[in-house]
């Protein structure tokens, strides 16, 4: 087995039963804000997109490069998909024009073509972009476990599969928090510290409970070229950037007594199978990492190649013809009218404002406890975003259902807040479509025992009443005819006699006779990974929950 670093979270694998290559990204992504750190768009893309296998870890932008999937990876490719809960995945890659798709149920191992692959997929609402996913590979020799930045709640299952040859794993932060928070500098600095401390702790957690022959620190960091965003890039000597470099991470580990670590760069070598593995870069990594100088000037050349792509893309995000406030009203009120479990959580308003200069600020509240979008009226609130009003009309214009994965991610915005981190904002803006805000809901409301039982009647019938598929609420999305349940959401069949589902195998229905017991032993959708939380949207400064 040869892996070949492509860059972030992506390498190019060899095997003798084929090659795969996973999360291939190059496109400045999240507004222009995050780049691939060292540059990888030299590398011979011929070659590493003539892949026999294509693995997308999860939809966030540093993973799924959609334009540069289109134009520079081949549509012979066979998909490894995640089994997520929605089909987002698979219905964008099949835009893009792949058409092969090998989808394994989470934690099943398969054989394709004499390969064994495992894909582990963590799917609550808090899970990147409604999922996440691990890639384990063996090819008979060698075993493989591409982490990412996937966070399972334990590796015993990896390790039940027997020894892991090469494990990569995310350890750079991925997040907002704490650079965007309107904060005194020293307590921001203070925040930086402990969530980078954090970080480190958390991989070598998982790296001492895996206990891999060797291990490639990778999904980061991102560099930021953009001058409004140029210092969160660690180049000024500052312990508590939450972006470290590979380099400094590996030598954090050696003082940890672990020196299996090994440096994976846009276009570095290294084979399994060789006495060591050592690492064959395509450059001297000193050449970037000697010191804060020799980065610096990296990436001020980087700048100079790359800029022009984020200044062309940021001509496009004005769009003067949107009301703003009208539009995400009407978008958001319906949502918010379902959104029970969310609100709750929230329990007040959040203050949206839009800024401009030239055209007027827009000032938006969004209140979680009526349920409604208005102007913002003065009310007391615990959680404000300030952003450019661009960056507003562009998702607007493109309805954009996950702000998470675009405006939050880009660090675009500022943050106030009074109390503790509340997951629930998030999610809801990662949410912002009917298909995951009702499996969000769902999800929620069955880590509720009681509520996991709930049933609804609808004419003769008593059913459950979360949809066994995307857990839609079946007294809103159900209908019956002929003694068949359909659930509006994605037209999903149900056969009322005995629960039976007649669109899909192993989504069985509780149901009985209305007035007549539901039975409680019959099947109750169960949502893996509860546990679990994802990189992007859980941490901020919350303590580490491992």
């Amino acid at each position: 087995m040869r892996i070949t670093g492509t860059g972030h979270a992506g390498v190019f694998v060899e095997t003798a039963h084929g090659t795969i290559l996973t999360d291939p990204w190059v496109n400045p992504a999240y507004f222009g804000s995050w780049f691939p750190f060292p540059d990888n768009s030299q590398l011979d893309w011929d070659r590493f997109g003539d892949a026999d296998y294509l693995f997308v870890s999860h939809l966030h932008r540093d993973h799924f490069d959609p334009d540069f999937l289109r134009k520079r990876i081949s549509k012979r490719a066979t998909v490894l998909l995640p089994e997520y809960p929605t089909s987002e995945l698979e219905d964008a890659l099949r835009d893009l024009g792949f058409s092969s798709f090998v989808k394994p149920a989470t934690n099943e191992v398969v054989t394709v073509d004499g390969l064994e692959i495992m894909i582990q997929a963590l799917t609550s609402p808090t899970d990147g972009p409604i999922g996440d996913s691990s890639l384990w590979v063996h090819d008979g020799t060698h075993r493989l476990l591409n982490q990412n930045d996937a966070r399972p709640s334990e590796l015993e299952l990896f390790k039940s599969l027997g020894h892991v040859d090469a494990y990569l794993v995310q350890f750079s932060g991925a997040i907002w928090f704490p650079m965007v928070y309107e904060l005194p500098a020293k307590a921001k600095s203070a925040l930086g510290l402990s969530k980078r401390e954090r970080q480190f702790d958390r991989t070598l957690r998982y790296i001492e409970e895996l206990g891999a022959s060797f291990v490639f620190p990778t999904a980061g960091p991102p560099c930021f070229l953009d001058a409004e965003l140029w210092g969160f890039n660690d180049i000024f000597g500052d312990e508590s950037n939450i972006f470290p470099d590979q380099t400094v991470y590996i030598e954090w580990l050696r003082t940890k007594g672990h020196d299996e670590a090994r440096l994976l760069l846009p276009g570095t070598r290294v084979d399994l199978d060789e006495d060591g593995v050592p690492e064959h870069h395509p450059y001297d990594p000193a050449s970037i990492y000697a010191s804060t100088e020799t980065k610096t000037a990296y990436l001020r050349d980087m700048q100079a190649r790359r800029q022009p792509e984020v200044e062309a893309a940021k001509a496009t995000w004005p769009h003067p013809e949107v009301d703003v406030l009208a539009a995400i009203t009407e978008w958001f009120t319906p949502l918010l009218a379902e959104a029970d479990h969310i609100a709750t959580g929230i329990d007040g308003g959040v203050r949206l404002t839009a800024e401009d200069s030239e055209r007027g600020d827009v000032d938006i509240l969004i209140d979680f406890v009526s349920r409604s979008v208005r102007a913002y009226d003065g009310s007391k609130v615990r959680y404000r975003f300030r952003t450019r009003r661009a960056y507003l009309e562009q998702l607007i214009a493109e309805h954009e259902i996950d702000w998470v994965n675009s405006l939050f991610l880009s660090c675009r915005f500022s943050a106030q807040r009074i109390g503790p981190y509340n997951e629930f904002i998030y999610v809801f803006f990662k949410c912002l479509s009917e298909e995951r805000l009702n499996y969000a809901e769902g999800w929620f409301a069955e880590q509720n025992a009681a509520e996991a039982a709930e049933t609804v009647t609808l004419g003769e019938w008593d059913v459950q009443r979360r949809c066994p598929h995307l857990k839609a609420d079946l007294s809103r999305f159900g209908s019956i005819d002929d003694g068949v349940l359909t659930c509006q959401m994605h037209g999903w069949k149900w056969r009322l006699s005995d629960g039976k589902c007649l669109t899909s195998v192993g989504h069985d229905l509780r149901c009985a006779p209305a007035g007549s017991s539901v039975p409680a032993g019959a099947q109750v959708a169960h949502a893996e990974g509860a546990d679990e939380r994802g990189q992007h949207e859980m941490e901020e400064d919350a303590p580490a929950s491992r």
